[in-house]
């Protein structure tokens, strides 16, 4: 007969394999989200990278990144673990990876590089519609590896900020904050989108092709964060508590609705319209802050930080666009700026009971009426700052300077579906299908959704309806 131990071995393996999978699943929330937010003749290429950033990512962190997250090591990076062996992940609590002591090895990489994936996948937000397709495979391995550093700082019981007490229970500055400082790195290298902004300054709508994606890959990612932040107690059993998941699970809901109301509520009062796509901001800015707080914060906390979440994303949105910065998808202000007040709103709310239960850090502000933990908090967010974005800035510039990371511009105008690919995401628009779009089979339609006469196809082709792009 197995023993009691055994048992909860086998159920947390179970657990966190099951919630890796969710978040796996979050690249289908992404590629829905951002295909839907950008135009149509990019939304093959946008969504489409999403399983290219997955796969190199997975390879990476086997052969390297995992052993520098959460190897045996010092207190900047893991020296052990790399290309690990058949041993080091069927073995529960033996070193190099003896963090994971109540799951193999196997299941810690396979929860942890899903994280990494989905770093890497809100880089490419803010560069949107103009980056080379070679940049992602290059800049994948780089910021792969940038990201394991600091998760190693972070995450690993032999980093730095991990031994001052950083309080993100699941990523709000591991993941979202550092994807969205390599994301501000690549917009403002790459510059805006041609016609993004007139002579004046000013800026031009874009408007996203398909509103219903933007809300489906929204739905799809808060259901996917049930597997994020529960899944990050990496056990059934936290501290004391058997089932704690399940307590981080309605924090995060908590968070995530208020994020919902307070987004349109915002918009309504700033834009004086309920934009949909600040509401969908607001839902995903709320889910990034209450990252790092979900297992230290009450429930009523949860709600203050979902809705100041939701203004932070209308606000910061507007403001990004309002210097100079074009940012398609909004990853600076949903997962930088909304990153920041999640983790400093840790700091500031964190129960000290259940800080105590984490054995991470020690209570907030708000119950100790001490700053320590939000000083903390912030020596992290410097740090990760200062960091992340300058190795992502001097790989990127360099790229830029020795090759170009730009499509060039009758590229860009054609849409990087035909141009860097040889097709389009929605081909009907653009050429003749038999039976589809504008034929005889649509005839009921009438001239006006008919065809042009187009040459052949070409990488330089342009769209076949005005205003398609």
């Amino acid at each position: 007969m197995p023993k009691n131990h055994d048992l909860l071995i086998a159920a947390s393996t179970i657990w966190v394999v099951v919630t890796a999978v969710l978040v796996m699943f979050m690249q289908a929330g992404f590629a829905f989200l951002e295909a839907g937010l950008t135009r149509m003749k990019n939304a093959g290429h946008i969504a489409g990278k999403n399983v290219l950033i997955f796969g190199i990512c997975s390879i990476v962190y086997y052969l390297v990144g995992f052993g520098l997250a959460f190897g045996d090591g010092n207190a900047i990076i893991g020296t052990a673990g790399f290309v690990p062996s058949v041993t080091d992940l069927i073995s529960v609590g033996q070193k190099p990876f003896d963090w994971f002591s109540e799951i193999p090895g196997a299941a810690g990489y396979l929860f942890e590089v899903v994280f990494a994936g989905v770093s890497l996948a809100i880089v490419w937000g803010a560069m949107a519609e103009r980056a080379k397709l070679w940049v992602y495979f290059v800049f994948g391995v780089w910021f792969t590896l940038t990201y394991s550093i600091v998760s190693h700082w972070i995450w690993s019981p032999h980093g730095w900020l991990f031994k001052h007490g950083m309080q993100d229970f699941a990523g709000s500055t591991v993941v979202h904050y550092q994807g969205a400082l390599a994301a501000l790195a690549g917009a403002l290298l790459l510059g805006p989108r041609i016609g993004k902004f007139g002579k004046d300054g000013r800026a031009n709508p874009i408007p996203g092709h398909n509103m219903p994606y933007a809300v489906l890959g929204t739905l799809i990612l808060w259901f996917g964060w049930f597997g994020f932040n529960p899944g990050s107690t990496l056990a059934v059993v936290t501290g004391d508590k058997l089932g704690y998941f399940a307590y981080v699970a309605l924090t995060t809901n908590l968070a995530a609705a208020a994020g919902a109301v307070g987004g349109i509520l915002s918009a309504w009062l700033i834009l004086r319209k309920p934009d949909i796509s600040m509401m969908l901001n607001g839902v995903l800015a709320a889910l990034v802050a209450i990252t790092a707080a979900s297992g230290f914060v009450a429930p009523w906390a949860a709600v203050v930080i979902g809705l100041v979440s939701g203004l932070i994303a209308v606000v910061g949105v507007l403001w990004v666009e309002r210097i100079g910065i074009d940012d398609p998808i909004g990853a600076v202000a949903v997962h930088g700026m909304s990153g920041v007040w999640g983790t400093l709103a840790t700091g500031l709310f964190a129960v000290p009971a259940l800080a105590s239960n984490l054995a991470t850090g020690t209570g907030g502000l708000v119950y100790t009426g001490s700053f320590h933990q939000v000083g903390v908090q912030a020596l992290g967010l410097v740090a990760v700052g200062v960091f992340t974005f300058s190795a992502s800035f001097g790989c990127l510039w360099t790229m830029k300077r020795l090759w170009g990371i730009r499509v060039e511009e009758h590229v860009e105008t054609a849409g990087l579906d035909v141009s860097e690919h040889g097709m389009w995401g929605y081909p009907e628009f653009y050429i003749p299908v038999p039976g589809g779009y504008g034929t005889e089979a649509h005839g009921h339609l009438g001239l006006a959704h008919a065809h042009r006469t187009l040459p052949a196809p070409a990488l330089t082709a342009t769209p076949a309806l005005e205003g398609a792009d």
